[in-house]
């Protein structure tokens, strides 16, 4: 006898519109919302900063520490070898938000890989903390959102473990709410409001051509991270029969 073939599941759309209507809700009605955001914009400097580091881990060239300040800023003291070397370094850190927002969007759909990515965050910031953040803010930041992420992960929504889930994305929905304002407009600048050379500014220093061309460069790349993670979410799937 020929069986139904079961509905496909809108469980990863639901957990995404969710967090970005909390999102949303929180900057647009709840008073001092945007302050209650404020430690996971420093979390997006976090990743950006990060991103810089292990990108010069990875091309064998060096990463001293970063620093997070307190207007939401950051400084990596992290290089390589002059060359596509030190250009991989600088697009590292463009390109860390738009990648990790895109990893959530794409693969955080469950309570188990909410659990699972939210732990493995915990490690990551621990670790940064031990060998890499030297700035009082960003210490107290990421000490305090680890705490915040671990308490998530092992203890709150036990009878609603969905809502891991929900947490889960509105990261990725801060990190790609961050690439569409912070991150794009920074990729067309030549220098920081500091007066130093910007990323895609070192870019061009080491391969050639103008920051704008790379800030176009940067520009489609973070978006078409973040538009995979969207598709990958939304394309038609089976729930468990």
């Amino acid at each position: 006898m020929a069986t139904k073939p079961p509905a496909p599941s809108t469980a990863p759309k639901n957990a995404i519109l969710i967090a970005a209507g909390a999102y949303f809700f929180v900057v647009a009605f709840v008073p001092f919302g945007s302050t209650l955001l404020y430690p996971l914009t420093l979390f997006t400097t976090w990743v950006h900063e990060m991103g810089h580091g292990m990108s010069a881990l990875l091309v064998g060239g060096h990463f001293s520490h970063l620093e997070i300040r307190a207007n939401a800023g950051g400084t990596a003291w992290a290089g390589a070898a002059h060359g596509w070397p030190d250009a991989i370094v600088s697009a590292g850190g463009l390109l860390a938000p738009p990648l990790l927002g895109a990893i959530i969007l794409a693969t955080v759909h469950g309570p188990k890989r909410a659990r699972g990515f939210l732990l493995g965050l915990v490690a990551a910031i621990v670790v940064s903390l031990l060998f890499y953040v030297r700035s009082g803010v960003g210490i107290v930041t990421m000490s305090a959102l680890s705490l915040v992420f671990g308490y998530v992960a092992l203890f709150a929504f036990r009878e609603t473990p969905q809502r891991r889930v929900w947490f889960a994305q509105l990261l990725a929905v801060i990190l790609a709410i961050d690439t569409l304002t912070r991150m794009v407009s920074y990729a067309f600048m030549g220098q920081t409001s500091e007066g130093k050379t910007s990323d895609t500014a070192h870019i061009a220093e080491n391969l050639g051509g103008h920051h704008l061309v790379w800030g176009l460069v940067i520009t489609a790349l973070a978006l078409g991270m973040l538009a995979f993670g969207v598709w990958w979410a939304w394309r038609p799937r089976r729930a468990a029969s």
